[in-house]
C-alpha cells in the first residue's frame, strides 16, 4: 500500500462501511445492508485502505476476504461503534445526573454514622455516580471549594451559621454533649449542672476549624460568668476524644461524637441554669450555588427527599 493519508479524517460512517463489509464478505449485500449502491461502497473502502496505508480485504470477483491488518480491526471497530452508539443515551444520563463524578468533603462527626448509609443508599439509587469522598475539616472544605476541588461538603457549625456565600442544606442538628474522663468523680453523676464544669480543663478545636461553633462555647463560658481555661487543641474529633481519654480535660462534642465508641470517655448530657441556653451544632451541605453539577443536583435531591413525609 501507498503512505497513509492523514487518519485523523477518518470518520465513524468509514468505520461503518468497513464493518459491514467484514461481517457480510460481500460488497453488494453490505451495500443494500447500509442503504448505498454497490459502487460508493468500493470506493469508500479503497478511500479507508489508502488512508490507512494497509490492505484491509482481499477481493476477486468471487471472493472477498479480511486480510490479517482487517482481521486485526474488527473487533476494535465493533467496541468503536457500539460505544459511539452508546453516546447520546449516556449524554442524557448526564444531564440528569445518573452519571458522573461527584466529589464530596466530610466532617468526621458525619463519618460516624450518617454518610456510610447515605453513600450505600445513593450508589444503589445512581451506580452510574462516581462518588470520591474526602474527609476535612471546615476550613480546609472551604479552601477546596473555592479552588475548584470538591463539589460540596458536609460542614460543621452553629445554629443559624452556616458559611456565608454557599448554598446550604441543614442535615442534622443536635445538641452539644459533655465527654470527660472515665475515671473523673463526676463521671459518676447522670446528669451534671454547668456550675460543675466550667471550671474543668478543656479541650477544643482551633477557632479556623469551626469558627461559629468555637465562639459559641466561648460565649457559653463567658455568659456564666467564667473564662474557658483551655488545656490542648487538636483538629480532628477523635483526637479530641482520645484527649480526653488520656485525661487532658472535657470537651464539648457534638452527640453524634458518642458512636465513636472510645475507651475512657464518658459522655454527659449538661444542665442548664435558668437564662442561659447551652449551644447546639448544625450539620449542613454546602456548595457554592453557581457551580451545581447534574449529579450534584441528584445528590441534594436524594437527601431532601430522606425527610420528605
Amino acid at each position: 500500500m501507498t503512505k497513509p493519508r492523514d487518519e485523523a479524517r477518518i470518520e465513524l460512517r468509514q468505520w461503518r462501511q468497513f464493518l459491514a463489509v467484514a461481517e457480510e464478505l460481500h460488497f453488494g449485500r453490505a451495500a443494500q445492508r447500509i442503504h448505498m449502491t454497490q459502487p460508493p461502497l468500493t470506493q469508500a473502502i479503497a478511500g479507508l485502505e489508502a488512508a490507512l496505508g494497509v490492505r484491509l480485504f482481499d477481493r476477486t470477483k468471487r471472493i472477498v476476504q479480511l486480510t490479517p491488518a482487517g482481521s486485526a480491526l474488527l473487533a476494535p471497530v465493533r467496541d468503536l461503534l457500539a460505544r459511539a452508539q452508546a453516546l447520546p443515551a449516556h449524554a442524557r444520563a448526564a444531564a440528569a445526573g445518573e452519571v458522573g463524578t461527584l466529589r464530596l468533603a466530610f466532617v468526621s462527626t458525619v463519618g460516624f454514622a450518617l454518610l456510610p448509609q447515605w453513600v450505600r443508599a445513593f450508589r444503589d439509587r445512581c451506580p452510574g455516580v462516581r462518588l470520591e469522598l474526602i474527609e476535612a475539616t471546615g476550613d480546609v472544605q472551604l479552601q477546596a471549594l473555592q479552588r475548584g476541588e470538591i463539589d460540596a461538603g458536609f460542614m460543621l457549625h452553629s445554629p443559624g451559621f452556616a458559611p456565608p456565600g454557599l448554598a446550604h442544606l441543614l442535615i442534622a442538628p443536635e445538641p452539644l454533649v459533655l465527654a470527660l474522663p472515665e475515671q473523673h468523680p463526676m463521671a459518676a453523676q447522670a446528669r451534671l449542672n454547668l456550675k460543675d464544669v466550667l471550671a474543668e480543663p478543656l479541650v477544643i478545636f482551633p477557632r479556623r476549624i469551626v469558627p461559629s461553633l468555637y465562639d459559641a462555647i466561648f460565649g457559653l463560658y463567658h455568659a456564666a460568668g467564667q473564662s474557658p481555661q483551655v488545656a490542648q487543641e487538636a483538629i480532628q474529633m477523635q483526637t479530641i476524644v482520645n484527649l480526653v481519654s488520656a485525661g487532658l480535660g472535657v470537651a464539648w462534642v457534638p452527640d453524634s461524637v458518642r458512636q465513636f465508641q472510645r475507651s475512657g470517655v464518658s459522655y454527659r448530657t449538661i444542665e442548664a441554669p435558668a437564662g442561659l441556653v447551652l449551644p447546639g451544632c448544625e450539620t449542613s451541605l454546602v456548595w457554592p450555588p453557581l457551580k451545581v453539577s447534574p449529579a450534584l443536583a441528584r445528590f441534594v435531591a436524594f437527601l431532601q427527599a430522606l425527610d420528605a413525609p
